[in-house]
């Protein structure tokens, strides 16, 4: 297929994660140097900057600030969180869309997201071929959650359950400090798969691991986990408790829906937080004990201070092989990791069809988890072991982090 000559355009969506901006710089940096590329735009909060018609021109950003988009957290464009209605229902952002990118002749289009971003890539790209507007659309993984259908494991994942790891070792220690005993209950993102808080069972390796994890794959029970608590305390004088904050009960409630309200995003989604200072209060009622609640929040997707170097250099590829796919004349895919068999860690890049990625959970796999429900097996740590390894060389200046910092020039201003 011969290569399609026009501009090219990059937005970010959905939830941030340490290595986001890695993946941003693998299709920019690509992008900037494709002689069939003539220009390279960035959506100013994803979809929104489309509509909007807000785009930011990469070719006036400093190459260096470009350069440190690899160790910087968080989306550098700016993200968002809005749902395209199916084109039959209501086809006016298709046809905005559309409009803006005749404006720009945007013929490459690279969206970096989740399981909803992957939606709307698919949407985006049905409909450009219905008006046959010929674009090639790439979507490029990004999720802390891992929950991508198509893919061993997502960009953004392995750094995350990385800090999740290192966050339990430390927790663990200082909450064995005293001769009073403490249960230490800490909340992990994560609302239907429980990869991220799996991987609290990775500081376990080094013997400072969390007693209990409690997964959405399975229904929560809270007399058997108060049940569960009080027998670890009796025998150790102390309980770690890692609990992802989408657990939920039998009847399919989430406890953090328990005694509270919970809101939803654009995409129909709850709002997670508060499961583990729920459960910690009724640990508190029931025995009297010391009790601390931990959320790690936030800070699980954006500490690129912990970064796995293996996640970054993944996802930096991930942006990379995206351009080059839609260069060699691939569409309507999204850039897949799949793993090659044998005891050596490797991946090989693929491209999958969005329409089988795109609004598909992938969850933790029932044989990985142990028994008894509260642990993982030996199959999940050879599985997440390799995703964590390496260290960022992240730049400092003054003792603190240097991140990027991007001119974001609007395009096209004056026309």
């Amino acid at each position: 297929m011969s290569k399609l000559k026009g501009a090219c355009l990059f937005g970010q969506s959905g939830g941030p994660t340490s290595v986001i901006n890695a993946s941003a710089l693998g299709v920019l940096e690509t992008a900037l140097g494709e002689e069939c590329i003539t220009a390279v735009y960035g959506c100013a909060h994803g979809i929104k900057g489309i509509l909007d018609d807000c785009l930011y021109d990469i070719a006036q950003e400093d190459p260096a600030e470009l350069q440190l988009l690899r160790y910087t957290p968080s989306s550098a464009l700016g993200s968002c969180r809005y749902k395209l209605k199916d084109s039959a229902v209501d086809d006016t952002d298709y046809k905005r869309i559309l409009e803006i990118f005749q404006k720009y002749d945007i013929r490459y289009f690279f969206y970096n997201g989740g399981n909803d971003s992957m939606d709307t890539c698919n949407k985006i790209s049905k409909y450009l071929m219905s008006q046959n507007y010929e674009c090639r659309i790439i979507g490029v993984p990004k999720t802390i959650d891992n929950d991508l259908y198509g893919t061993d494991h997502c960009p953004g994942f392995g750094s995350a359950a990385k800090y999740i790891a290192t966050s339990c070792m430390e927790i663990f220690h200082d909450a064995n400090v005293y001769d009073t005993g403490t249960v230490v209950i800490v909340e992990i993102m994560g609302r239907n798969a429980g990869w991220l808080t799996a991987a609290s069972t990775l500081a376990s390796l080094s013997g400072a691991g969390p007693d209990l994890i409690y997964l959405p794959e399975r229904p929560f029970d809270l007399e058997q986990a108060l049940a569960q608590i009080q027998q670890v305390y009796q025998r150790r004088g102390n309980c770690l408790v890692a609990l992802s904050e989408g657990v939920i009960d039998k009847e399919g409630k989430f406890i953090a829906e328990y005694g509270q309200d919970v809101a939803t995003d654009a995409f129909g989604h709850k709002q997670m937080g508060g499961a583990g200072a729920f459960v910690a209060g009724e640990v508190k009622s029931r025995f009297g004990y010391k009790v601390r609640s931990i959320e790690l929040s936030l800070l699980q997707r954006c500490a690129a201070h912990c970064a796995s170097r293996t996640d970054i250099e993944e996802a930096y590829q991930a942006g990379k092989q995206a351009v080059e796919l839609a260069v060699a004349g691939e569409t309507d895919k999204m850039v897949s990791f799949q793993r090659r068999p044998g005891p050596d860690y490797a991946i090989d890049y693929v491209p999958a069809p969005l329409d089988i990625v795109a609004n598909t959970e992938k969850k933790v796999p029932q044989e990985w988890i142990t028994p008894d429900g509260v642990g993982l097996t030996e199959d999940f740590i050879h599985y997440a072991l390799p995703l964590i390894q390496g260290e960022t060389e992240l730049p400092y200046e003054n003792g603190l982090p240097r991140f990027a910092k991007l001119k974001k020039q609007r395009a096209g201003a004056g026309q």
